[in-house]
């Protein structure tokens, strides 16, 4: 995947994430997402983070591949998920994996009726 492409959405995802009100000044986990052509690769990719993430979870998608998410709690900045996606690619591409890209869930405040 471009890198120039990345940080052209990486960036536009964080905008929006200001606008939205997003909390920057503390932790969140940051969910990073893959896709394999079997289980045992996308197991492997998940074990090489043990310790990093929070969460990892495999699971088999309609098409017969099979999805990787991986939790990392950390500070959300442009920095900090170019760099742990560098990291993530690393290790997705060896093993034959697709990265599908990143997000985060955002609490939404004052929206009760």
């Amino acid at each position: 995947m471009s890198t120039a492409y990345q940080e052209d959405i990486s960036t536009s995802v964080l905008r929006r994430m200001k606008e939205g009100g997003f909390d920057f000044s503390r932790f969140h986990p940051i969910e990073f997402y893959a896709i394999f052509p079997d289980e045992e690769r996308a197991r492997r990719a998940a074990g090489q983070f043990r310790g990093e993430s929070l969460n990892a979870q495999v699971s088999v998608r309609d098409d017969g591949a099979w999805h990787l998410e991986l939790s990392k709690v950390m500070y959300a900045t442009y920095g900090g998920i170019g760099d742990f996606e560098l990291d993530f690619e690393a290790v997705v591409e060896p093993l034959g994996g697709i990265i599908e890209g990143w997000g985060v869930k955002q609490e939404v405040r004052g929206r009760l009726a």
